[in-house]
């Protein structure tokens, strides 16, 4: 079998203790599916509610051949197995082996996630499935990219490729973050343990994703290493810089891992496995102590302590991020502790911006145990999830780990989805407009979608709108922009939705880069040594008509000891066409000479001008 992430390993503790729960009223937990071992079995990935409205997750083992499965389950607990791993036999499993993450719904629909074991190379791979089933492996790790990628899982950023994290491989075996693209070319933008053992200051073994902020950057935490060695929490930018924002103590948490979630203060809310101010028996186990913590931290770094727990009342070993839900308060669940007996095979949580817990839920190993991946809040209002273990089913004698939904009564609402994760419309002439580019937007939600405004930045306009005022579940618009550049450069901008959904506003980025009418490139030349008198090879320039409308009064000259030599241009160049001229040199005397290609035309940036050099020997 595969090898465990660290969070877990630390977590598989012995327990004796029991006591009451605060559980909070109103509220309906359903054992939706037990696995056995054919269908899959110990799930430790969350899931993820399809366009279509179903859930799709992963089983870390079990499936036709032993090493896992993609499946999809609906709300009322009818699962499909899409896809077992390892169909090649162990220990190649080309496919790849114990998936660890749910998949993500990217915008074209497929379903994209990871394996930690597996691939050509035995690193863990990418993978691309359909919601029928048929499966791509875009990419095996070779342990230098990353190795045994984590439970994170993958997130699709603006810019429409994926990233995600591997807890060992990387240049310093200590993880990495990396990027992908939906075609499978991938960049390791980061290696942890950059400064050496022994405690890495830069945080060492990744065990959770990666949430991409509003500011662009990514936050994520690592399960060890930082200045005191108990992980750390870190900014990543799009291209690769990495910045420590906060090492743990262990007063203040031990190991964090799971997901963050930014809330709409901008903070990030996170938790940790080990530490914080509890340190009974049970919540001891070598090395790691206290019970585990609920934590805030600001995007410059500044962390708060939430909540610790005590494991008598309320649970210990949080292996799992939050989820944000509705109502404002954040949502999830302990590995171990509870109310059940000495076992205490862990509960369902919701804990307040401000940390108060209530529990809501404690696991009695027949409806689950060991939850240990981040609860998903569908857009019926009730939240899903998985169990490592527990369950009612006879041909698992392991406790294969169940499914199970949690309702508190919160209302169903509206999803919005996008057909792109952004839009761009490459180079632009200044002034004029370019061709639309739509969006198709759909409210794959249980509630109607109240549009409140759609608006759009400078430099971009709406040029044509079917959403209306409301969308209904199911249903979709569409939104065509165009771009309008009114200086040179790069531009960007958003489309923005303000609606009812929980995440409103939703924003889709715009990029475009103003331009001349016409261009001459490149806009320098410079030629070798020539001797007196004789003449150089020719140098090629192309004249680009970068306008909706025919160039027109083209002229061509030089300047000093230059001369063309040839060209494909005549007076006039068609609309987004180019010409080329061939321009000598042939210096009259030794020394340094300049010059210069001029094309006078049409456009309004005429003359277009490059500059000439030569040296005569």
């Amino acid at each position: 079998m595969g090898r465990l992430s660290l969070s877990k390993l630390v977590c598989i503790v012995f327990v004796f203790c029991a006591s009451a729960a605060i559980v909070s009223p109103a509220q309906t937990f359903t054992s939706l599916f037990s696995f056995d071992l054919a269908d899959g079995a110990n799930s430790w990935a969350g899931l993820v509610q399809g366009a279509d409205g179903n859930f799709y997750g992963t089983a870390y083992t079990g499936g036709a051949y032993g090493y896992g499965t993609v499946f999809r389950i609906t709300a009322t607990g009818t699962l499909t197995t899409l896809y077992s791993f390892c169909s090649a036999g162990w220990p190649s499993c080309p496919d790849g082996a114990y998936p660890l993450a749910a998949p993500v719904q990217a915008t074209n629909g497929n379903f994209y996630g990871t394996t930690a074991d597996g691939g050509s190379n035995g690193c863990g791979t990418v993978f691309k499935i359909t919601a029928g089933g048929t499966l791509t492996t875009l990419h095996s790790f070779d342990c230098t990219e990353g190795e045994y990628p984590s439970s994170g899982g993958l997130l699709q950023a603006t810019d429409g490729n994926f990233y995600g994290t591997t807890l060992f491989g990387g240049t310093y075996t200590d993880g990495a973050v990396f990027k992908i693209t939906p075609a499978g070319q991938l960049t390791t933008l980061h290696s942890f343990c950059s400064a050496g053992l022994p405690n890495c200051p830069d945080g060492a073994n990744p065990a959770g994703g990666l949430v991409q902020a509003r500011d662009g950057n990514f936050y994520g935490t690592t399960d060890t290493g930082g200045a005191n060695g108990y992980g750390t929490v870190f900014k990543v930018t799009p291209a690769g810089t990495l910045t420590t924002l906060h090492s743990f103590d262990l007063t203040d948490g031990n190991m964090p891992v799971g997901t963050m979630v930014q809330a709409n203060d901008g903070s990030f809310y996170g938790v940790t496995t080990w530490g914080g101010a509890n340190y009974p028996a049970e919540c001891t186990n070598g090395q790691q102590t206290g019970c585990g913590t609920v934590f805030k931290i600001t995007a410059a770094g500044t962390l708060t302590t939430l909540h610790s727990f005590d494991f008598v009342g309320d649970g210990l070993c949080p292996n799992a991020g939050l989820v944000l839900a509705t109502d404002g308060n954040f949502y999830g669940t302990t590995s171990y502790g509870g109310a059940n007996g000495y076992s205490s095979y862990g509960t369902v949580f919701n804990i307040s911006p401000g940390g108060a817990l209530t529990t809501l839920h404690s696991f009695d190993l027949t409806d689950g145990a060991n939850a240990s991946a981040v609860l998903l809040q569908a857009t019926n209002g009730s939240f899903y999830g998985t169990t490592e273990e527990g369950g009612t089913s006879t041909k698992c004698t392991l406790d294969c780990g169940t499914i199970f939904s949690l309702s508190v009564g919160l209302s169903a609402f509206p999803r919005v989805t996008f057909s792109t994760t952004s839009l761009s419309f490459g180079n632009e002439v200044v002034d004029d407009t370019s061709a639309a580019k739509t969006v198709t937007v759909t409210n794959t939600g249980s509630a109607t979608l109240d549009i409140s405004s759609i608006t759009v930045s400078t430099n971009f306009a709406i040029s044509a709108n079917t959403c209306g005022a409301t969308l209904a579940v199911k249903k979709n618009c569409r939104v065509s922009v165009t771009f309008t550049p009114t200086v040179l450069g790069p531009l960007t901008g958003t489309l923005t939705f303000t609606d009812n959904a929980p995440n409103s506003p939703q924003a889709v980025p715009l990029s475009g880069t103003g331009i001349e009418p016409a261009t001459l490139t490149p806009t320098r030349a410079t030629y070798a040594a020539q001797k007196v008198g004789t003449t150089s090879a020719a140098k090629k320039f192309t004249l680009t008509n970068n306008q909706t409308v025919t160039l027109t009064s083209i002229a061509i000259t030089t300047n000093g000891p230059y001369a063309v030599s040839a060209t494909t241009c005549t007076t006039s160049l068609a609309a987004k066409d180019k010409c080329t001229i061939s321009v000598t040199f042939t210096p009259e005397a030794t020394g340094g000479w300049e010059g210069q290609l001029v094309v006078n035309d049409s456009a309004s940036s005429s003359p277009q001008i490059s500059s000439l050099y030569g040296t005569g020997k």
